[in-house]
């Protein structure tokens, strides 16, 4: 994943133990940000990480706090006004978008994880599970393109197969596995077209190669697929996406790239062998009644330089803006509409907001008709306004698909500081972009596992992490020598908004440290307040502009996350003693100093 926007802020500093591991962490260029500097729950027990603190809401007994604030002069003033709303989505008409979720990419994460049940358990229920998690209801699956690899000397090895090389992936999470097993070369001289057909479940003339397809293959990150869509129970959304093709249809022969990372590496002759195993993969998890997967896109960061053949890293693809991003995206789209499924064809997943618009601009007539959604990432570019209008004007629905890093905000804010940096993300992207969907990447970057030399971080590393709340990439740390998932401050602060904007609620535009929601069936409102500042500050909001039945407000209920991991509040319900007075259609309140507060407002 690329660096962020240095406009707010200032990378972690790593722990000396996994320092190593850091330049081949993320999703997309290599960053020196990512690993060990994040803040983490410790589990007491198996059950402990998600039972503990596993979304039971406590009551704060701070009465100073009531106290204090009605001596406060306002500091701030929000005001909600429903002329700048989401649009996106508005399935009923009535003039109100529908949010449709939160979620989080599967890969990696999943397919290190999906081996255990503990584990797979745990995620399941912490991320998706509405009551007693964060609520999470998307999930990213990734369709992996394979590698064919050894760790074997190959100059030792008689007769190798097909574009064999050396293994090169240094991360223990990133090998997601293809589905297509027996890749065989056709060839026509020896063997008949029909011998092909007959032997092979897919073969490709035009590709050059037969293949066949062991539905076994990726069963760890399906594990968790199924597992946290039965958790996140109707609502769950399921998207298919790709980092690269098989390696038998790239020019390198490697998933990870081409020898030159800014040139394509899909073959010419392979965009509909690519779309058709991507076709083939989502019909057969419809067929078999796991999942139906409601969109699929076929590109990932596909204008950027950072996909080399041979990474330490991950695989990816390079795909020139254009003829090149239109054909595969039309590809795609023929191949599910043979099969008779109805899948959302999105793209082009670009590490920047602002190539997001460049790339969508340039695709052909032909593209944008069948591309329903824009899919973007966060972690570079700015003009998130340019986009929304570009979404809007071409009427098609906008996904902010994928961003994460080493948040943080002053030290001063102490174990709150990767939190409140995540939250500011989310609360930039909600605002600039107006999305129905926020997903972060990999939930659990950072693994413990003694029996792994790829994972160097130690438990008491981890627990370093928990108690100091340094920024890291994800929001748990699963340490695989216990089978505990480790949850952090960076958990809660997602959960603050999560928990409580819900699918077909709708985004209402609010101010640079506040994201706001309407309810248009029970005409509640949503506010997810962050105070950066480390000084307790009293604020007003003003919600008159929103219908509240014509009553003004009724109730208020405060819920909080501040302080450490161990002795601070993680949801801590502070209705009772946040200085509440209500005023018609306004109301104040006390926002404590380095922290996140949700209000909901009926």
């Amino acid at each position: 994943m690329s660096n962020k926007d240095l406009r707010k802020r200032m990378l972690g500093v790593f722990t000396a133990g996994i320092l190593a591991s850091a330049s081949i962490s993320g999703c997309g260029e290599a960053s020196p940000a990512n690993g060990p500097d994040g803040a983490t729950y410790e589990n007491k027990s198996d059950e402990a990480n998600v039972q503990e603190k596993d979304g039971d809401i406590s009551e704060s007994t701070d009465t100073e706090a009531t106290e204090g604030a009605l001596d406060m002069e306002v500091s701030r003033t929000v005001k909600l006004n429903k002329e700048n709303i989401q649009t996106f989505n508005d399935t009923n008409g009535d003039g109100y978008g529908e949010f449709q979720g939160w979620g989080t990419s599967l890969c990696w994460w999943a397919n290190r994880c999906g081996y255990s049940e503990k584990l797979t358990a745990q995620a399941a229920e912490a991320f998706f599970n509405p009551e007693t998690g964060i609520g999470m209801n998307i999930g990213r699956y990734n369709i992996g393109g394979g590698d064919n690899v050894t760790e074997e000397d190959i100059s030792t090895i008689e007769n190798p197969s097909a574009f064999l090389h050396q293994d090169h992936i240094r991360r223990s999470d990133s090998i997601v596995p293809g589905y297509a097993t027996d890749v065989t070369k056709i060839d026509l001289d020896e063997n008949s077209a029909h011998y092909y057909e007959e032997n092979f479940e897919r073969a490709d003339f035009d590709c050059g190669f037969a293949w066949n397809y062991d539905w076994d293959a990726d069963k760890n990150q399906m594990n968790v697929l199924i597992a946290a869509a039965k958790a996140a129970g109707d609502q769950f959304i399921g998207e298919a996406f790709s980092n690269s093709p098989p390696y038998f249809m790239t020019v390198s022969g490697c998933s990870s790239g081409n020898e030159d990372a800014s040139v394509d590496n899909l073959r010419e002759d392979s965009y509909t062998a690519f779309a058709c195993y991507m076709a083939d993969v989502i019909e057969h998890w419809a067929k078999e009644g796991v999942i139906t997967f409601q969109s699929a896109s076929p590109m990932n960061e596909p204008a950027t330089s950072y996909w080399g053949a041979f990474s330490e890293k991950q695989e990816g693809c390079h795909f020139t803006q254009g003829e090149v991003q239109s054909r595969i995206l039309v590809e795609l789209n023929n191949e599910l509409q043979k099969k008779g499924l109805d899948t959302i064809i999105c793209g082009t997943d670009e590490t920047s907001i602002d190539t997001a618009i460049t790339s969508y601009q340039h695709l052909t007539p032909e593209a944008k008709e069948v591309v329903k959604r824009i899919d973007t990432h966060a972690y570079q570019g700015i003009m998130r306004a340019m986009l929304k209008q570009t979404a809007e004007g071409s009427g098609v629905n906008l996904w902010m698909s994928e961003v994460d890093g080493t948040y943080s905000m002053s030290k001063k804010t102490g174990a709150m500081s990767a939190a409140l940096g995540f939250a500011d993300e989310i609360i930039q992207d909600l605002n600039g972009l107006m999305p129905t969907a926020w997903i972060m990447w990999d939930a659990v970057d950072l693994h413990v596992d003694s029996n792994n030399k790829y994972d160097t971080c130690k438990r008491a590393e981890a627990d370093k992490i928990i108690a100091e709340g340094e920024p890291f990439w994800g929001i748990a740390i699963a340490d695989h020598d216990k089978e505990e998932l480790l949850l952090s401050k960076k958990y809660y602060a997602y959960g603050q908004f999560s928990k409580y904007i819900r699918p077909g609620y709708c985004l209402v535009e609010s101010s640079d440290v506040t994201a706001a929601a309407y309810n248009p069936d029970d005409k509640s409102i949503v506010i997810v307040v962050m105070n950066s500042n480390t000084d307790d500050q009293k604020w007003e909001f003003d919600v008159s502009g929103l219908d509240l039945s014509g009553s003004g407000i009724t109730e208020i209920q405060a819920i909080r996350t501040s302080g450490d991991i161990e002795s601070g509040e993680n949801w801590a319900d502070v209705s009772a003693n946040d200085g509440i007075e209500i005023n018609n259609g306004t109301f104040t309140a006390f926002v404590k100093g380095a922290s996140i507060t949700t209000y909901i407002i009926r």
